[in-house]
């Protein structure tokens, strides 16, 4: 009995996919007047409209929409549609129309349709960050910004911003930031690691070391799941997604980690191991002893927005004099969107010459981005990736880095 019921299944099943199988093209039932008979035609292509019904004869007769008409489905209409002729008030033409659509419109940049209308984008309002961004199908979606991060301003585009890192910048915070205002930082912090430098620059070569030099769509995600100690959450990854570029979130990844996870025993490995990197930098740069001017010179020949000359004052009065080039390259990556120092100083490089700068500091910098560059620091890098993810990623090949 039972197998005799497996296979009525088996044949209800075969019977109902023969049964709902489409067919190409499209059919429709038609009846003939010549022989009396219901015949199966096809049904007419996007573009065109039925001259004629199929007979026993012969096929669906179609022909091509004229011109400022159309059909944009498989149909047996005897008449194509008229095109829309204009746009509505403030929409402009995405796509004009042809045989197979209709004329398209989309609302002016910073609107949305709603029923009939372009409505402005949704501005969000101080303490309220855009989550989405608005499109011309969809209104911007605001939050309010979590602990740590704040908006001051109305905007339809602006995401909460981070609260910014006092220590990192050598200074002491006075006034804690909230959901409407940044952090308020102000005098010198004696007591920062290093000079209060956020990434130095072998931490950096070391970070952007970890981005593989073909990316894979998942690469970020692997890589959060199989860091050790507090993980990245998704909210964060996916700000970093959309504030930056491919090459360049990597490296926001770990920093972001490494701070997440600074008292960890993983974490104080790592950096301890770097130190033996930064010792040697030290030996390349630490003894330039440069005047106020030759590091404004400096800082004035990197690219991009630059140091403020308070900045210098401020970090040659908080700084030992071996520790000042490295915070002012630090203070300018972070102004720079954290762009790769390593190629600001190799821009810098070939400016420095208009400013009568001392050659064994020239020679300095470019021992320090050779070292970094080394086959020693990327066995050491490799060493250090390894022991970062441990034995939880052994598919993703450092060779592939």
């Amino acid at each position: 009995m039972n197998k005799l019921l497996c296979c009525a299944l088996v044949f209800l099943d075969v019977s109902i996919k023969w049964t709902t199988q489409e067919t190409f093209p499209p059919k429709y039932l038609h009846y003939d007047p010549e022989t009396s008979r219901q015949l199966m035609c096809d049904k007419c292509p996007p573009g065109t409209y039925l001259k004629q019904h199929c007979t026993a004869r012969w096929k669906t007769v179609c022909a091509p929409c004229p011109d400022n008409y159309y059909t944009d489905t498989w149909h047996t209409s005897d008449e194509c549609l008229y095109c829309n002729s204009v746009c509505k008030e403030l929409q402009y033409v995405k796509q004009n129309c042809n045989r197979t659509q209709n004329l398209v419109c989309e609302c002016e940049e910073g609107r949305y349709l709603e029923v009939e209308f372009c409505l402005k984008h949704r501005s969000c309002p101080p303490g309220f960050g855009v989550l989405q961004a608005g499109t011309p199908e969809r209104n911007t979606v605001c939050k309010r910004c979590p602990d740590g991060f704040f908006s001051n301003e109305t905007s339809s585009k602006a995401p909460c911003r981070k609260h910014t890192n006092c220590s990192a910048l050598g200074l002491l915070l006075t006034q804690k930031g909230n959901a409407m205002h940044d952090n308020v930082c102000s005098g010198n912090s004696e007591s920062t690691h290093k000079c209060g430098i956020d990434v130095t620059l072998c931490e950096e070569a070391f970070f952007r070391f970890a981005v593989p030099t073909k990316f894979t769509p998942n690469w970020l995600s692997v890589l959060v799941d199989n860091l050790p100690g507090t993980k990245v959450n998704a909210e964060s990854l996916e700000r970093i997604k959309r504030r930056h570029n491919s090459q360049e979130q990597t490296f926001q990844l770990l920093k972001l980690w490494k701070h997440q996870n600074k008292d960890q025993d993983m974490v104080k490995k790592i950096i301890q191991d770097i130190d033996l990197c930064e010792n040697s930098v030290q030996k390349h740069i630490g003894h330039t002893n440069l005047t106020f001017e030759q590091l404004c010179s400096l800082m004035e020949s990197l690219p991009g927005k630059k140091v403020m000359t308070e900045d210098i004052e401020r970090t040659m009065k908080a700084c030992k004099s071996n520790e000042q080039l490295l915070k002012l390259l630090s203070l300018w990556r972070i102004k720079n969107g954290d762009q790769d120092t390593l190629k600001g100083l190799m821009h810098a490089l070939k400016h420095l010459k208009t400013y009568h700068f001392p050659k064994t500091v020239t020679q300095s910098l470019k021992k320090t981005i050779r070292f970094l560059h080394s086959f020693t620091m990327y066995r050491l890098y490799q060493k250090l990736f390894l022991e970062m993810i441990g034995n939880q990623v052994q598919s993703v090949k450092v060779s592939c880095l």
